[in-house]
């Protein structure tokens, strides 16, 4: 990607790779040590998992804090994962932004999708490929029934609650409409707070007349550019 090269070359650095358990400095051999910090979220945002906030949070806190450090790259490729993973390490960037006047720059993969974009909406800038899918601003929650399938089989479902809605969502109850009306509650509430970030982050560069930005529809690099203003390489490589 020919303007991520140029920012690179302009910190006359080493790299440094950030690894969520040690730090790895790659130094060259110019008068001026900086450093670029990249910082790779490759799958699926997960607590418990491999990507995670405690550990990308460790990672970007010790790139913000090592005094070479002259910016930081997130290296993203990720189709989402939990909202509040993926938002604490956006609050975390906003807060480490803050604090040391550093500047953060997003490089999408093949995809940066929900979580993944929320993260990246942190960035100053967003660089993508023309082919990567980016977007799924919205929130989901997924379920099954089983009732029918229980009374046709003669199983006999045997719950035992404490509290009125305990049994929220069984998938071996028939739905009740509260239920439902409340579960679309909580996500619209979630889906909220995805929008207001992503509207911070990236503000005026947002054309917020398309409506169905915040839809939950995922699009190309090349589309992304003139809803988000996504910057694209002049080269065919992310």
């Amino acid at each position: 990607m020919q303007r991520v090269i140029c920012l690179i070359d302009s910190f006359y650095i080493g790299v440094m790779l950030l690894s969520f358990s040690s730090v790895r400095v790659i130094d060259f051999p110019f008068s001026i040590k900086t450093t670029a910090a990249i910082i790779r979220i490759d799958g699926p945002i997960i607590s418990g998992g491999l990507m995670n906030a405690t550990d990308i949070n460790n990672a970007l806190t010790e790139a913000f804090e090592n005094r070479k450090t002259a910016g930081v790259i997130l290296e993203i490729n990720s189709p989402g994962g939990s909202p509040v993973q993926a938002g604490r390490i956006y609050d975390h960037i906003i807060s480490l932004k803050e604090k040391h006047d550093l500047s953060v720059y997003a490089v999408v993969g093949d995809i940066c999708a929900s979580g993944g974009y929320y993260i990246a909406s942190a960035a100053d800038e967003i660089y993508a490929d023309k082919a990567s899918l980016i977007g799924s601003i919205g929130v989901r929650m997924d379920s099954f029934g089983f009732s029918d399938v229980l009374a046709k089989t003669g199983i006999e479902r045997r719950s035992f609650i404490a509290g009125r809605d305990k049994g929220f969502l069984d998938p071996f109850l028939p739905l009740k409409a509260q239920h439902a009306e409340h579960a679309q509650l909580l996500i619209d509430e979630i889906h909220e707070q995805f929008i207001s970030a992503v509207k911070k982050g990236r503000g005026e560069r947002l054309q917020l007349e398309q409506v169905k930005l915040f839809s939950g529809l995922v699009w190309t690099g090349a589309k992304t550019v003139s809803y988000t203003h996504t910057t694209l390489p002049t080269t065919n490589h992310a």
